[in-house]
């Protein structure tokens, strides 16, 4: 099995979310279950058919949850340094048609979130980046075509 990495961030959110499924979710279901089979024919009750359809994504995410958390190389980004790019370091580039700033911190897939500035370890820009240091240009192929960017900042940071 692959090792999943994760910051320590990322790895007690997901600890916390099956938390909440098996705690909060799971006992919320099987009581809408129970309530809907109380409705009686059970082949034409959509709230024991919608109650059955959320359990079953309910127990899948519990055990992707439980296989993640299992397969987690948790890295602490507090005690990384240096000047290459590689897991945990937050980036700064700069794109180098726009002049525009954007910054990156290079997660763990399952708490990347772009939106965030958090992009997962196997993007293409997070492969473009890796071993990277100040100043170097990466060529990263994106959906509207190729981007050039420059290093401008490497950090390790929580």
């Amino acid at each position: 099995m692959d090792k999943v990495p994760l910051t320590i961030k990322g790895f007690a959110a997901l600890e916390e979310e099956l938390k909440h499924r098996q705690q909060v979710e799971r006992p919320r279901i099987i009581q809408a279950i129970a309530e809907a089979r109380a409705l009686g024919d059970l082949s034409e009750n959509a709230e024991y058919h919608a109650a059955k359809e959320a359990q079953s994504l309910n127990e899948g995410r519990i055990l992707e949850l439980e296989s993640m958390i299992s397969r987690a190389e948790v890295i602490d980004i507090a005690k990384l340094s240096g000047d290459r790019i590689k897991f945990g370091a937050t980036v700064k580039l700069v794109d180098e048609d726009t002049e525009e700033e954007k910054t990156y911190q290079i997660v763990g897939e399952p708490e990347a979130d772009v939106r965030s500035g958090r992009v997962s370890v196997s993007s293409p820009i997070a492969r473009a980046l890796m071993g990277k240091t100040i100043g170097d240009t990466v060529e990263v192929s994106t959906p509207s075509g190729g981007k050039s960017y420059e290093v401008v900042g490497v950090q390790f940071r929580v």
